[in-house]
């Protein structure tokens, strides 16, 4: 059973009244891989549920999944996959995704998360930055039909062997591995791979090629959007993502006998470690309501399953408490979980606590480049620091909070939350630059603005650049910019996020159009249609003859979003 540490040693509240502060030691770092990390749990708990995808009618035990885990690493063996390759996976949530990022774990290949709402142009791009071997595809969701993107980034399937790929955009990339039933030319079938896998099944290879990985390698590629234009590849070992889903679990208090339900994406940290790798970490079950998030799914989950522990973002909790069926289901065993993601509204997290049960639900913060969680609110901690603050720092992390030039700010006051510790990923995948600019002598500066009280307290108030977050989805405005530059009329443009009910923020632009020139706001989304992602797209779209500007020439965004404020009528949640 997990417990929560003690903090003899720690220095969990600020010190000489700085703003710096250093988690509990107490509890050792893990070396485990990945690999290991799960098989220590089959050994303890071989017959307890693991994993529940109730959309596929699939339920396993921790050795059932293990087992599963075991024939798809060796099929992949089979394909000629070897340790240190790159293998994407472009899918919701399904029990393919899950048994990707275990059988690669397993034989050490490098599994490289692709967004869901990926378009042509960013899929083309994070492929080769990662020279991906291997990719496995659900065949659509939604609105994205992932094989026919594929298709039109390399034609060449039309006439290949399976596994024998040569795209001439897609250079490195020799396998397309589809899910479901059907054929389709120059792709293999995952199930096809699970056969070659159960054939070629040995045990004893996969021990031997696991006990060669080292707890520092890289084992995660998570693609994160950069200011520069393109996504960058935070690169996590195995020892970033194995500890800090053990702390994470901690924190919740999650033991073999909870089942956590899980609405949120596989591809992105929230889903594949603060619910995936904690659940590992505990044997604790995992419950997977459907491919994407739904509220009535979501409900539904929590009665049927019994769950104990629900995670999410501020809006899945809202869609939740507002569902018209909320009173039909039983949510009394509910006790614990996250809510994470984006701000979380300071009264929706208090309807969470007295509708939904949740009375140590906890709330979290990080991001995907220190693996994510530095700061988590434990199960005990006072309701107003659950509701207002994201907690305090985590186990063997350390932080503080720094003005422009460096130096460590006063208690309450705030500046740019810096990270250090084990958490701190390896790097940017093949971008040295990128990597010495956001990690200085360990340090990772997170471009977050925030505050850390007497009692180590940690409060997010804003971001030290124009990121915004949409339902949980970090969006950089300067990555739209660039891709809306591309559009021929479009002279100038600043994209930045405005207030939302639902979402938190949402996507807007000021766009200056060429002298002589016009365009419409459904030229511009069409524009982007099927290039970037859906939540990337602007949703409030503004032509006006001149942008606000400094005198030295920059654009001030900070005005823009006021007088967008004011004309659309918006009011800001508070947040925590």
């Amino acid at each position: 059973m997990a417990t929560e540490p003690t903090q003899s040693g720690a220095q969990i509240e600020p010190r000489d009244g700085i703003s710096h502060v250093r988690g509990s030691a107490d509890i050792p770092l893990s070396d485990a891989t990945v690999s290991r990390f799960l098989l220590d749990t089959v050994s303890r708990f071989p017959d307890r549920p693991a994993v529940v995808f109730r959309e596929q009618n699939i339920r396993w035990t921790w050795r059932e999944f293990a087992n599963q885990v075991d024939i798809l690493a060796s099929g992949l063996l089979a394909l000629g996959i070897q340790a240190g390759d790159r293998v994407g996976i472009w899918s919701p949530n399904r029990v393919e995704w899950l048994l990707t990022q275990f059988a690669t774990a397993r034989m050490g290949a490098v599994l490289v998360n692709i967004n869901p709402a990926y378009r042509l142009a960013e899929l083309e791009y994070a492929l080769n930055k990662v020279g991906c071997k291997a990719i496995v595809a659900a065949e659509q969701f939604k609105s994205s039909k992932y094989l026919e993107m594929l298709q039109a980034l390399a034609p060449e399937l039309a006439n290949a062997a399976p596994n024998a790929l040569h795209a001439a955009k897609l250079p490195e990339l020799r396998a397309v591995i589809r899910m479901g039933d059907a054929k389709t030319p120059g792709m293999l079938d995952f199930d096809e791979v699970m056969r070659l896998g159960a054939e070629a099944l040995d045990v004893t290879k996969l021990d031997a090629l696991e006990a060669k990985l080292g707890p520092d390698d890289a084992i995660n590629v998570q693609f994160t959007s950069g200011t520069t234009g393109n996504p960058k590849g935070a690169t996590l070992t195995h020892r970033n993502i194995v500890n800090n889903a053990r702390y994470i679990a901690i924190a919740m208090r999650l033991t073999e006998q909870d089942s956590l339900c899980i609405p949120v994406p596989l591809y992105h940290c929230f889903g594949m470690v603060l619910a995936v790798l904690a659940c590992v970490s505990t044997g604790c079950a995992m419950v997977f309501p459907g491919e994407a998030f739904d509220p009535g799914a979501t409900l539904a989950a929590v009665h049927d399953e019994k769950c104990t522990a629900l995670h999410g973002v501020p809006t899945m909790f809202i869609a939740e408490l507002d569902h018209p069926d909320f009173g039909k289901y039983d949510l009394s065993r509910l006790r614990t979980g996250i809510m994470a993601g984006s701000p979380c509204p300071i009264e929706t997290m208090k309807r969470v606590v007295s509708k939904m049960h949740l009375g140590e639900i906890t709330i979290a913060y990080g991001m995907t480049e220190t693996s994510p969680v530095s700061f988590q609110s434990s199960t005990t901690d006072p309701l107003d620091k659950r509701t207002t603050t994201v907690g305090r720092i985590q186990p063997h992390l350390e932080v503080k909070i720094v003005d422009p030039l460096g130096n460590v700010v006063p208690v309450g006051e705030t500046g740019e939350l810096c990270t250090r510790g084990y958490s701190v990923m390896k790097g940017y995948w093949a971008d040295e630059a990128k990597t010495r600019e956001a990690i200085v002598d360990g340090w990772m500066h997170t471009g977050d603005l925030a505050t850390i009280d007497a009692e180590g307290y940690c409060n997010i108030v804003g971001r030290l650049k124009d990121m915004l977050i949409r339902g949980g989805e970090n969006i950089y405005p300067r990555e739209i910019e660039e891709f809306l530059f591309r559009h021929p009329k479009v002279q100038s443009v600043q994209v930045f996020g405005v207030p939302d009910e639902k979402y938190g923020e949402e996507v807007c632009a000021w766009i200056v159009v060429r002298p002589g020139e016009q365009a419409s706001e459904d030229e511009i989304r069409e524009f982007c249609h099927g290039q970037i992602a859906h939540y990337k797209i602007p949703r409030y779209i503004r032509f006006v003859d001149e942008l606000p500007m400094t005198v030295t020439g920059k654009a001030q965004k900070f005005v823009m979003r006021a007088r967008m404020i004011d004309e659309l009528k918006l009011a800001e949640a508070k947040t925590a």
